[in-house]
């Protein structure tokens, strides 16, 4: 089984982002093959939220239970531009991980 992630990009509406923020921190995910979250600041009122995942089943398997959790905050989201809803997401196998690719690490070393 490969290491799998998703990434749900939200914008919080005026005044909410502390209710938002407060909402992941309470979370107790407890859904099987959850490593790990992490919720990025990505702009004003912007933001992703990062899961990582033992494998796409896994992922696949909580996907009820995620909903559960996004309706507790649900509506502290703002609609996105393009119709896209209040949430863009987007999920996937990982393919490489520079933590154990020691050609990444060289090239990364590289660039600085």
């Amino acid at each position: 089984m490969m290491t799998a992630f998703n990434i749900v990009r939200v914008r919080v509406k005026p005044g909410r982002e502390e209710e938002f923020v407060e909402a992941h921190r309470r979370a107790n995910p407890g859904m099987p093959g959850f490593r790990r979250g992490v919720l990025i600041k990505t702009g004003e009122r912007a933001y992703c939220v990062i899961g990582e995942w033992d494998s796409l089943d896994a992922l696949g398997s909580a996907r009820p239970m995620m909903a559960s959790l996004l309706a507790t905050f649900r509506d502290a989201l703002e609609e996105l531009d393009h119709g896209l809803g209040i949430s863009e997401a987007v999920s996937g196998e990982v393919i490489l991980d520079s933590r154990e690719d020691r050609h990444s690490h060289a090239e990364a070393k590289s660039m600085t």
